[in-house]
């Protein structure tokens, strides 16, 4: 069952309506108090986020996936989130925001600000299904792991929604425009994704200027179980993709 959280105590239980962007509560699932994980090369706290348009059948987290995002009566205040990062100022160097889509609630700028105004810094995940949402937040974020899923043209493929292609690729631009550090990471399960497929995505990242890349692996722990347990290996990413980018990692997802 979903743990929920507001995106802020007090003020923010206010109706949202008429409120600026980024007004307003957001649901969490769960949160892991240390990750060494999360964001390469930090040690951080990953809030998870519930909701998401997409319907991926490796998502890991597909409870939080098929959970709505919309408020509900018997939230808990994110105070209480606020209240176990206190407690690791100094232990911690950031928070990611994970999903689900962390861009599906519609407090996500709020709730990141509060954490900035902890000191901590901000990561975020995301698979790309909202780019306008996604170029409001970036002012507040210092890392982006961005999914890229399947070629542009194939994104339906995995995501079950067509024209998620372009959704996602604009929010590749996005990132890249803004400048933000970030990691694209594609998941691959054979029956989604050919070899081909993974050269074209590792071509079209390289040329975009993308300087990072990892494959993960699929693996069932946390999915709907739809698709059949199978899995890659090292050796059967094309041999010549890993130069394309100054960071390359095989992950076990």
């Amino acid at each position: 069952m979903l743990r929920q959280v507001g995106a802020t105590a007090g003020d923010a239980d206010a109706p949202t309506q008429g409120r600026p962007s980024g007004w307003g509560p957001v649901r969490v699932g769960g949160l892991v108090p240390f990750s060494t994980v999360d964001w390469p090369g930090r040690l951080v706290a990953v809030c998870f986020l519930a909701g998401c348009p997409w319907r991926c059948p490796y998502c890991q987290n597909a409870a939080l996936r098929d959970a709505p995002p919309a408020r509900v009566e018997d939230e808990v205040p994110f105070a209480e989130v606020e209240a176990l990062l206190r407690d690791r100022v100094g232990l911690l160097d950031g928070v990611v925001f994970s999903g689900g889509e962390p861009l599906a609630q519609p407090g996500l700028a709020r709730a990141m600000r509060r954490v900035r105004d902890l000191g901590f810094a901000v990561g975020l995940h995301t698979g790309g299904a909202l780019p306008a949402r996604l170029r409001e937040v970036l002012p507040l974020v210092s890392w982006v792991g961005l999914d890229v899923k399947a070629p542009w043209d194939a994104y339906e493929r995995v995501t079950g929604v067509a024209g998620s292609g372009d959704a996602a690729r604009e929010s590749l631009q996005a990132v890249l425009e803004a400048g933000v550090p970030m990691e694209a990471r594609t998941t691959w399960h054979p029956d989604l994704l050919s070899v081909a497929d993974v050269r074209a995505i590792a071509l079209d990242l390289h040329a975009r200027g993308v300087r990072a890349w990892a494959i993960q692996a699929y693996r069932t722990a946390g999915t709907d179980g739809s698709l059949r347990d199978a899995t890659v290996y090292p050796s059967d990413v094309p041999a010549d993709v890993a130069e394309l980018f100054d960071a390359y990692e095989f992950r076990r997802a």
